[in-house]
């Protein structure tokens, strides 16, 4: 029987992808065909901190997306109304090595799987790297969001977060929440446009926004040869209209950079054990945001960004963090207040 939450219209809206996660640990562990995609992950991170209502999830996935699945969604509490599954089949698999803890690679699965004399597993059939090359300025993608992925429960909310996607579903996505009156808007780039021949058209997604969350790979790549000072970015960043530039470090926790005063402000990681690193990047964008809604205070929002991914790291998929211990989560939010630096 399949599980159907009550009705309600969220105030925090989420949009990215969801995959089928093929995934080899730091530790040579397999997780074959398990959920993931970053709008999973940013879930997440917000509901560790904001549960009720249910977030609004809105994404694209194919008709072979597993649909017992999208009822664990719904049942783990995120509001699945927003996830359009298309008349069509879309492959949607990620296959990932772990090197280190840090350092992930979208390798060759069949390559990889002979070198370590493992049988080949058969769902990842057919399996082709979605590659690492630039975005397209003009063609849309299955999974590209359009407007009409919006549903109207879903515009009546208040604050959104972005995952990463194509440029083009970027380019459209926060001018749409923006007039719809979203008053809370943050956004996660992609790799495929953080690329210095796209620089002017980053400017035009930063403008307006409230928060601008790259990692330190997708900064350095976007002004690559131009400037190396990670501190300048933000501003440079900054100045396209954005009042706070967040960027994300791995282990080495985070950077802040406040537009209005011009402060900066380091935020070491919380201290850990890592099992899995697989969306950490995007939990501490769905904390951020539940913090952002609950402070008003982009400091606190970082931390609170900052604990989400410290309580996905620990274990196995999104879920893993919202079976923690309960009160672990602010516990460690008032551990890790005291050690915000001001630079």
């Amino acid at each position: 029987m399949e599980f159907t939450p009550e009705p309600q219209f969220p105030r925090n809206i989420l949009a990215g992808q969801l995959r089928r996660d093929f995934v080899v640990l730091p530790n040579g562990e397999f997780r074959l065909d398990v959920p993931g995609g970053n709008l999973l992950y940013a879930a997440a991170g917000l509901v560790l901190w904001e549960p009720n209502p249910p977030p609004g999830l809105v994404a694209r996935v194919g008709e072979d997306f597993p649909p017992d699945w999208l009822n664990e969604f719904a049942r783990r509490g995120f509001d699945t109304r927003g996830i359009h599954t298309l008349s069509q089949k879309v492959d949607v698999r990620s296959f990932l090595t772990y090197q280190d803890q840090s350092q992930r690679i979208d390798d060759d699965p069949m390559a990889y799987f002979a070198s370590i004399g493992e049988p080949f597993p058969k769902a990842l059939l057919g399996y082709h790297s979605g590659g690492s090359g630039p975005d397209s300025r003009s063609r849309l993608s299955l999974t590209s969001l359009r407007q009409s992925d919006f549903i109207p429960e879903y515009m009546d909310g208040t604050a959104a977060h972005i995952c990463p996607l194509d440029y083009l579903s970027h380019s459209l996505l926060p001018a749409i929440l923006r007039q719809a009156g979203f008053t809370l808007i943050t956004l996660d780039p992609s790799p495929g446009y953080m690329d210095p021949s796209f620089r002017d058209d980053v400017a035009s997604i930063v403008t307006g926004l409230n928060a601008f969350l790259p990692s330190e790979e997708e900064a350095r790549s976007l002004f690559h040869s131009r400037n190396t000072d990670l501190w300048e970015i933000c501003e440079t960043l900054a100045s396209y209209g954005c009042e706070i530039i967040v960027i994300k470090r791995g282990e080495r926790g985070q950077l802040l950079y406040d537009a209005a005063s011009r402060k900066r402000w380091e935020i070491p990681a919380y201290p850990v054990q890592t099992i899995d690193p697989t969306g950490v990047g995007d939990a501490f964008c769905g904390g951020f945001l539940a913090g952002f809604r609950n402070t008003f205070d982009p400091i606190q929002a970082a931390i609170y960004g900052n604990i989400s991914a410290s309580m996905v790291i620990e274990g196995h998929g999104p879920f893993y963090a919202l079976e923690s211990l309960p009160g672990l989560a602010k516990a460690r939010l008032e551990a890790l207040s005291q050690s915000v630096r001001e630079v």
